[in-house]
């Protein structure tokens, strides 16, 4: 009787540990998310940090940037065509700061961040130097762990 206690506890006790270590975390998927996505924006960007970015996304992932996407379509060349888009725009800013106000969860499948931002710099279209400031709010759709539809708001 015994025995079979103490088999049936570590048994239970083995699949708690790994419920535990596979259950989702979402204010730490968060902020891995924002420090990935600002190491981008950073004057000294470097390719690395493009895929340290992307390595959280699925390759399918939907992008929405309301009023300048506004489709959030999902294809699956996404992931590269965002790697073609931040690579043209890499150390673009000779500034950049940016600061995680708030964090929300939804489950285990979305995540909301609300930030503020700060840059400067040299538009590579045009050769114009521009600046920008604005508060941003960032939802992202989860599966399976990794970022499937970003939706990005401009917020006052």
């Amino acid at each position: 009787m015994n025995k079979m206690f103490l088999f049936i506890a570590l048994t239970l006790s083995t699949i708690a540990s790994s419920a535990q270590e596979t259950e989702f975390d979402a204010e730490k998927f968060a902020n891995e998310y924002f420090q990935a996505f600002v190491a981008t924006q950073r004057p000294n960007a470097k390719p690395e940090d493009i895929e340290n970015y992307l390595s959280l996304l699925k390759d399918d992932v939907g992008h929405q940037h309301i009023p300048f996407d506004t489709d959030d379509s999902r294809s699956p060349d996404a992931k590269d065509r965002m790697r073609k888009g931040m690579t043209y725009y890499l150390a673009s800013h000779d500034k950049y700061e940016a600061e995680l106000i708030e964090v929300l969860s939804f489950g285990k499948n979305g995540v909301a961040l609300r930030y503020n931002q700060e840059a400067s710099g040299v538009h590579p279209d045009n050769g114009k130097r521009n600046s920008y400031t604005n508060h941003k709010l960032e939802i992202l759709e989860i599966e399976e762990g990794k970022v499937a539809v970003i939706r990005i708001y401009d917020v006052q």
